[in-house]
């Protein structure tokens, strides 16, 4: 397998990521119409984090993490680095010492579609990893692969320079032109949904502010006593 390394991708603006980093996941991705997340595969190894950042791609062979190496002088400042692989693996082709490098230069965290080790050494030195699996074996380098190329992650299309955001409810990924109008949208959304919170905690039902009532009507669904349904009373 040959490959190539692409270097200074376009990038989405500063401004626009940081915008994006105070979104969760699920915000993020209603507010582009239910787009962009990567599947429930891919968890956190840690809880209560967020991070966002610009994607460095990583197409690698499975089993060896050569490209990775690779992949570590792409990266700067406000980087995540996002790592896939040819055919499914979960060998661990990533772990604390390429975190060491990595925190050196500014990287935020990981995705890799593919094993993590270290786990608990990540944890301890605060390194954010998202991984489709946890394995201790271990990798060669061997094998050529590309670096900042476009690569899909479960149906998704990540491209460097992206927006990658991702919490303990999963990955989304943002188009770096789309940025901007996703951080607008996500505050909307945000404003919407705290209203609806106050008026929840007020007592007010979701049935009666979203207009559900209409809608059972509509799907034929009726109310009964317990009674009239002990008795087998149906509509």
């Amino acid at each position: 397998m040959s490959g190539v390394i692409v270097t200074d991708p376009p990038k989405a603006d500063a401004g626009d990521v940081e915008a994006l980093a105070g979104y969760g996941v699920a915000t993020i991705s209603e507010a582009m119409g239910r787009t962009g997340l990567l599947g429930p595969g891919i968890r956190p190894v840690q809880q209560g984090v967020r991070v966002a950042g610009t994607a460095v791609t990583v197409l690698s062979w499975p089993g060896d993490n050569l490209m990775i190496h690779a992949a570590v002088e792409q990266c700067g400042e406000g980087d995540i680095l996002v790592v896939t692989t040819t055919s499914p693996s979960t060998d661990g082709m990533f772990g604390e010492l390429f975190a060491t490098a990595l925190r050196r230069r500014g990287v935020r965290g990981l995705v890799i579609n593919a094993g993590i080790r270290d786990t608990q050494e990540l944890r301890e030195m605060g390194f954010a990893a998202w991984s489709r699996a946890v394995c201790a074996q271990g990798t060669v380098k061997a094998t050529g692969g590309s670096v900042n190329v476009p690569v899909v992650v479960d149906g998704q299309v990540i491209r460097p320079g992206d927006v990658i955001v991702a919490d303990d409810d999963g990955v989304v990924v943002v188009p770096r032109e789309k940025a901007r109008r996703t951080a607008e949208a996500s505050e909307a959304r945000e404003t919407k949904e705290a209203a609806s919170r106050a008026a929840f905690v007020e007592g007010q039902l979701g049935l009666d502010r979203y207009g559900l009532r209409e809608k059972l009507k509509q799907l034929g669904v009726t109310y009964q006593s317990y009674d009239e349904y002990a008795a087998g009373e149906r509509p």
